[in-house]
């Protein structure tokens, strides 16, 4: 047995070999019991206090601390065993990637858990949906650099030139960003949606002849139903470098109106046809401020009267014109108001 254990295998006896596997093993069984006193005993414990950051902290720490361990355990076994200077080197490298890995993901742990719990809940109780749709692009966002940072700090670590190789990828993102300007512009333009905010969702706007509702609005594209009812995606890019128009923000509706009497009309019923327009407007409780009614007119086969009225915010619009439509054809039924049609009398003279 003795034999056996000192026989030499990679540079290494049997023996230690055994000695490193079984360090190995107990650093395993370890982080497995510390793994069940996490869920089993301190999530127990936090669970009665008041504050929910112990939570946050247990469950972001536990998994990456578990995995620590493991590799703390690994390479201390590792290191009871003699290798060549290059192997050696190898192993430390790799150790310190996996560590520099493993605090990056409790920080990205932690940050996405605080977003999670705090920042999200906020969001859902404000009125606006624009930082609802902010803040999973900022979660991610977030979430990306932390990782790109780790990244970096565990190749440095490892030994390698970040500078040399930062360098590189900023040729070939230059590169990129030319090949795909398009996208990165609308990537821009979703970036100025959120943060000058023309519009929201359920807002009903106007872009490159097209009119309906924003339903979605994302970091590339933003979605529009149309009257139609037609789904159009809209990059963002068109946001920045057009004029948009939104609807919903009007403060109220105008609606003019080009109205022709026949040209036998007298005065004094040119006079009561404005002063029923008037009345019709104030009559009805969509219409906002004053109404504004003038004869304007001599045209070819009509007197016309200019008749603008303005609908309140919020009112139904159709329903308003077409009860503003009925009550003038009414009243000026009853009163004798005749409305012109396109006619053409034709005078002759006999030799």
């Amino acid at each position: 047995m003795k034999e056996f254990l000192e026989r030499e295998f990679y540079y290494n006896t049997i023996g230690e070999w055994a000695i490193a596997l079984g360090i190995l093993l107990a650093s395993f069984i370890l982080a497995k019991l510390i793994y069940w006193i996490f869920g089993n005993v301190i999530k127990k414990l936090t669970e009665k206090t008041k504050s929910r950051i112990d939570d946050i902290v247990v469950d972001t720490l536990q998994q990456p601390v578990v995995f620590g361990l493991t590799i703390f355990g690994l390479w201390y076994g590792i290191h009871q065993l003699m290798f060549p200077e290059n192997i050696n080197q190898w192993i430390n490298n790799v150790y310190h990637v996996l560590i520099a890995i493993t605090v990056t993901w409790l920080i990205a742990r932690l940050v996405d858990a605080i977003i999670k719990e705090y920042l999200i809940p906020l969001t859902e109780k404000s009125e606006s949906d624009m930082d609802d749709q902010m803040i999973p692009v900022v979660r991610k966002g977030l979430r990306a650099a932390i990782w790109i940072l780790g990244i970096i700090v565990a190749l440095n670590n490892a030994g390698y030139d970040v500078a040399a190789l930062l360098a590189g990828l900023g040729i070939g993102g230059l590169a990129l960003a030319l090949a795909a300007k398009d996208t990165v512009a609308n990537i821009f333009g979703g970036i100025m949606v959120f943060t000058d905010k023309p519009f929201k969702i359920n807002d009903r706007v106007k872009i490159g002849g097209f009119d309906g509702t924003i339903i979605e609005i994302g970091i590339r594209s933003t979605r529009l139903k149309t009257l139609e009812g037609r789904i159009v995606t809209i990059p963002n890019s068109k946001f920045t470098d057009g004029m948009v128009e939104n609807v919903t923000l009007e403060p109220w509706r105008k609606v003019v109106l080009n109205i022709g009497l026949v040209y036998d009309t007298p005065a004094a019923k040119m006079e009561k046809a404005m002063e029923l327009l008037k009345e019709i407007a104030s009559a009805n409780e969509g219409i906002e401020e004053e109404p504004v009614v003038g004869f304007n007119k001599f045209g070819d086969s009509s007197l016309g009267i200019l008749f603008i009225y303005y609908i309140k915010k919020g009112a139904a619009i159709l329903k308003t014109q077409s009860e503003i439509n009925l009550s003038i054809m009414q009243q000026f039924e009853e009163h004798g108001l005749e409305m012109a049609y396109p006619t053409q009398t034709v005078y002759t003279k006999k030799a």
